[in-house]
């Protein structure tokens, strides 16, 4: 089938509806800005994007799906980091995050948040890491789940700050994890923009800090961890996968449709008021950062014994 597509004419493609697995249920990071750039994608290739929500194990199961779909340009994927870490811990995936896919293009990037329990002390970044290490073992951070991305951007904070001991407290999803930091049963987490900026401007959680190696225009008024923690820095990413042995002109052209639209204003507005800034990268340049990310995780699991469950 892929020998098929190679001998299409040139700008053939596409030539039917385009479908673009978010394999996550709808509302979340992934589904929103997959629906945004998916809109604009199908009004620059002149055919309908569908968006398909196909959640289940943690993402694996709408990811697989496309790793198995024929490499024709017809069946996407938008993924984020959490792919990386996943791979990182998961030795018997249903697919591999490098070899079974082509990327297409980035969507976005952006750093966490550092929040914390209103009841919790710590107001800056300084203020967290002298707590901590004055109460060992006393306090407990949050995350989605073993081997999500939260759970690993604290565990390279763990990593890079001595006595820093506090407890992970994992939870099956974002919801669980964010309710108990909000009733304090758990003191810190550390989340993407789209999934904590909302109870931080309700007053119902306090951000004392950013993963972003310097000031992000994400939150301007944050402090980045990295005045307390040297070299600290952690970006959350958010993409577009086609299964592997995708034709690279259809690649090219879905990566340009995916490059114009984060080009305009309204979207670069709409990403940032989520918490990401719009992020065009060439297809290279991502299947760069997808590898150096695997591996740049599997080797935080090992030294941090990040086990799956």
């Amino acid at each position: 089938m892929a020998g098929a597509v190679q001998a299409q004419p040139q700008g053939s493609y596409p030539s039917k509806p385009i479908t673009m697995v978010v394999p996550y249920p709808a509302g979340g990071s992934n589904d929103v800005f997959a629906r945004q750039v998916a809109k604009e994608m199908g009004d620059a290739l002149k055919q309908p994007v569908i968006v398909d929500n196909r959640p289940g194990a943690s993402g694996n199961t709408g990811t697989a799906s496309v790793a198995k779909a024929a490499p024709d340009g017809y069946t996407l994927v938008a993924v984020s980091s959490s792919m990386t870490t996943n791979a990182a811990i998961q030795t018997k995936l249903p697919f591999d995050p490098v070899k079974s896919f082509a990327p297409v293009a980035m969507f976005a990037k952006g750093p966490f948040i550092v929040a914390v329990s209103n009841d919790f002390e710590a107001k800056t970044p300084a203020d967290l890491l002298r707590l901590v290490k004055a109460n060992p073992g006393k306090f407990n951070y949050a995350s989605s789940g073993t081997g999500s991305v939260n759970h690993f951007a604290t565990e390279l904070m763990r990593a890079q700050v001595p006595g820093f001991d506090i407890t992970h407290v994992p939870y099956k999803g974002q919801g669980p994890a964010v309710t108990d930091l909000v009733g304090n049963q758990t003191q810190l987490m550390v989340s993407s923009g789209p999934s904590i900026l909302p109870m931080v401007r309700g007053g119902k959680l306090r951000a004392i800090g950013i993963t972003s190696l310097a000031p992000s225009p994400v939150a301007p008024e944050l402090t980045p961890m990295s005045t307390v923690i040297p070299g600290y820095e952690f970006d959350l990413w958010w993409g577009l996968l086609a299964p592997a042995g995708t034709p690279p002109d259809i690649v090219n052209k879905l990566n340009a449709a995916v490059n114009q639209a984060l080009s305009k204003p309204q979207m670069i507005a709409n990403f940032l008021r989520e918490g990401a800034i719009a992020t065009t990268v060439s297809p290279a340049q991502f299947s760069r950062v997808i590898a150096q990310d695997v591996e740049r995780w599997k080797k935080l699991a090992k030294q941090q014994n990040i086990v799956a469950d």
